[in-house]
């Protein structure tokens, strides 16, 4: 290594030392429900639409994405200049970083998005059990708003946290969730669905020993009263895998003073052969309607359906 090479490798970890000192003395910010947070720059806000965060004045986005653990690799592997080439994406530059999570990646590229030249970020490191993938681009006009400093200084603030709280995740759905019941939020789909559970399994496939509640909804529903059985048995799908499904009952009830529908049904663990038992709730509402469906293990049924109604009877409007 000659002097001049030497002294620029030590430049350039020195303020790389420098951008981690600087960002790790200011608190990250998490985006409502995102498992991944940095410190911003200055102009720059949480999004309420997106994991990140954004100036919409000078149209520049920050964007987190949680990959898993082992993505690392694969991500270092895969995306070398050329496939970011046939995506679209100059690479500028390429460089390692030392961070505190290890290793990572950083390139600055250029691409073209509707005839406005764009200027991008991408950091890939790993972060505890999860891989983070950060981005930030802007358009090339906002270069003095923000310099390639300051952007490199938020992207390498990046963290994650152990776990997002639930009530950051349950604010992302159209309704309210009063009542958990003792259960625990497993997954939410932003203005769509919520999984609730009461164990140590998120999936169906595999955890059907224990408590699940989805809850979800949906435009449309029956015009007409007579259409409402029917149209209960359309939507009871989504199962785990379950085999020798019979339906126990089939009725109309008002749900939370509306109207609503009850089926219930029994089936056995495709795998286990164990017995499940399934209810499926609907609540008609103008223009839509709200969709609840759980199942337990038939053994202390009663004691889950038990929590189910809490569940469904806490559940309001925005």
């Amino acid at each position: 290594m000659n002097r001049a090479s030497g002294i620029g490798s030590l430049a350039a970890g020195i303020a790389t030392a420098l951008w981690i000192a600087v960002a790790g003395a200011a608190e990250a910010v998490f985006p409502p429900a995102s498992l991944l947070g940095l410190v911003p720059p200055p102009g720059m806000t949480a999004s309420s639409s997106f994991p990140g965060f954004q100036d919409e004045t000078n149209n520049a986005y920050i964007r987190l994405v949680a990959l898993p653990g082992g993505a690392f690799a694969e991500i270092e592997k895969t995306m070398t200049n050329d496939a970011l080439r046939k995506q679209g994406m100059a690479v500028d530059k390429r460089e390692s970083l030392k961070l505190p999570g290890g290793r990572a990646i950083l390139l600055s590229a250029r691409q073209q998005a509707d005839g406005i030249q764009i200027r991008k970020w991408l950091l890939i490191v790993p972060l505890k059990d999860v891989t983070a993938l950060v981005s930030f681009e802007m358009p090339v006009q906002a270069a003095s708003r923000y310099p390639d400093a300051a952007i490199r200084k938020a992207l390498v603030s990046v963290v994650a946290r152990a776990k997002v709280p639930d009530e950051e995740q349950l604010a992302l759905l159209p309704f309210r969730v009063g009542e958990m019941a003792g259960m625990r939020v497993a997954r939410v789909v932003p203005g769509v669905a919520v999984q609730l559970t009461d164990g140590p399994k998120d999936s169906f496939d595999d955890a059907t020993d224990q408590p699940h509640v989805v809850i979800s909804v949906a435009p449309g529903g029956p015009a007409r009263l007579d259409d409402r059985d029917n149209f209960a048995r359309l939507a009871f799908t989504g199962l785990p895998a379950l085999k020798d499904v019979k339906l126990v009952n089939s009725e109309s009830m008002r749900i939370s003073g509306l109207a609503g529908h009850e089926l219930r049904a029994e089936g056995k663990d495709a795998k286990s052969g164990s017995e499940i038992v399934v209810v499926q709730w609907l609540r008609f509402g103008t223009g839509g309607y709200m969709r609840i469906l759980a199942f337990a293990p038939k053994e202390n049924w009663n004691q889950s359906f038990t929590r189910f109604r809490a569940v469904r009877d806490g559940l309001g409007n925005r």
